[in-house]
C-alpha cells in the first residue's frame, strides 16, 4: 500500500569559497601540467577556504541558500544532518555548530561519515524520517574542506580536491497530484576495500603523537586504478537498484547527476547506463571533487539554471571511502 505521505525536496543551496586552485597553480607546485590534469580528470580549477574559514561557515552558507529558497525559517526546522569527513572539530558534530549559527532552536543535529556518498546517506535518512511521520523539515548537508586532509606534493592526489558545502531543504508532504518526490534510495558499503581510499594516521589505532605529526599518512591516500573500477561498477549497481525501487528504467531518467570525482569514471558510468552526454550534469571543470557536498553543489547549480523541470526524474549517484557508495531518485 502506497504512504500517504511524501517527502520533496523544496530548496537547494550551494556555499563556494570564493579562492580559486587553477591547473596553472598546480604546475608551480608540482610536477604537472593544465593539460596532463584536464584531460585525466575534466578538472580545471577548484575552489579552496581561505584562512579563517571553516566546514560550518560553507554550511551556513548553503543552509541559508536552500532555506530561503524552501520560504522556511531556520527554527521551522526538525532536523540538521551533515555529510562530511573534515568536520570543524572531532568533537562536537559540525550539524550542532551549525544549529547554532543558523538559530534552528528545535532541530536535532547530527554528522554522518560515509565520504563521498555522504549527502546521498543524509538523503535517505530525511526520507524515510518523514515517511515515518516523525519529522517535517529536515536539511540535510554535504559539506567538505579537502584542502586540510591533501598532501599538496602528491601530484596523483592533490590535483583532484576542492572545498564546498550544497543543501537541500526535505519537506513533508501529504500525496496528491503533484509528481515533485525523493522517490527512492539505495545505499551500500563495503569495509574490507577502507585501504584503498583513506587516511591511515590519526584516530584510535593510529594515533597522532609529536613524532608522526608532519608523516603524510595524516592526508588522503588512494588507489587510483582500483577506485576507478569499483566506483563505476558500484555506481552503476546502485543507479539500477534505485530504478528498479521506483519502477522505471535509464531510459526515463531526465538528469545524472553523479559525483564530480572524475570526469573518466562519470563517462564509465554513463557508458554502462546507456545515458547519451546530453542527460549527464558535469561542473567538475569548475570545482573539483568536494566528496560529499559534490552532488548536491551540482543539484543546487542545476536547479538555478533552469535545467530542472516539474516532473523529470533525476537520478543522483555516488562513490567514496568506506568503501560507500549509492544512488537517489528524485522527481523534480
Amino acid at each position: 500500500m502506497q504512504n500517504s505521505i511524501k517527502a520533496v525536496i523544496t530548496g537547494t543551496g550551494a556555499g563556494i569559497p570564493e579562492k580559486i586552485l587553477s591547473n596553472y597553480d598546480f604546475e608551480k607546485m608540482v610536477d604537472t601540467s593544465d593539460e596532463w590534469i584536464f584531460s585525466r580528470t575534466g578538472i580545471k580549477e577548484r575552489h579552496v577556504v581561505s584562512n579563517g574559514e571553516t566546514n560550518s561557515d560553507l554550511c551556513l552558507k548553503a543552509s541559508q541558500n536552500a532555506l530561503e529558497m524552501a520560504g522556511i525559517g531556520p527554527e521551522e526546522l526538525d532536523m540538521i544532518v551533515v555529510g562530511t569527513v573534515t568536520p570543524d572539530h572531532p568533537l562536537p558534530s559540525t550539524a550542532t555548530i551549525l544549529q547554532s549559527k543558523l538559530g534552528a532552536t528545535n532541530a536535532a543535529a547530527f554528522d554522518i561519515v560515509a565520504a563521498c556518498a555522504g549527502f546521498l546517506h543524509g538523503l535517505t535518512i530525511a526520507r524515510n524520517m518523514i515517511y515515518a511521520g516523525d519529522f517535517k523539515k529536515v536539511l540535510v548537508v554535504g559539506a567538505e574542506v579537502l584542502s586540510s586532509i591533501t598532501d599538496y606534493t602528491d601530484r596523483s592526489t592533490c590535483v583532484l580536491f576542492g572545498d564546498g558545502a550544497g543543501a537541500v531543504v526535505v519537506e513533508h508532504r501529504e500525496r496528491d497530484d503533484d509528481p515533485s518526490e525523493v522517490v527512492s534510495s539505495y545505499l551500500k558499503a563495503d569495509g574490507t576495500k577502507k585501504e584503498l581510499l583513506w587516511i591511515p594516521l590519526g584516530g584510535m589505532v593510529n594515533k597522532i603523537t609529536a613524532e608522526n605529526v608532519e608523516d603524510t599518512d595524516r592526508y588522503i591516500k588512494m588507489a587510483g586504478n582500483e577506485i576507478y573500477k569499483l566506483a563505476v561498477r558500484s555506481m552503476c549497481d546502485a543507479a539500477n537498484a534505485s530504478l528498479k525501487k521506483a519502477g522505471i528504467t535509464a531510459e526515463d531518467i531526465t538528469w545524472l547527476i553523479p559525483h564530480q570525482a572524475n570526469i573518466r569514471i562519470i563517462q564509465g558510468v554513463a557508458k554502462r547506463l546507456h545515458l547519451p552526454p546530453e542527460k549527464i550534469y558535469l561542473n567538475i571543470e569548475k570545482y573539483g571533487n568536494t566528496s560529499s557536498a559534490s552532488v548536491p553543489i551540482a543539484l543546487d547549480e542545476a536547479n538555478r539554471t533552469g535545467k530542472l523541470k516539474k516532473g523529470d526524474y533525476i537520478l543522483m549517484v555516488a562513490f567514496g571511502g568506506g568503501l560507500t557508495w549509492g544512488a537517489s531518485l528524485i522527481r523534480w
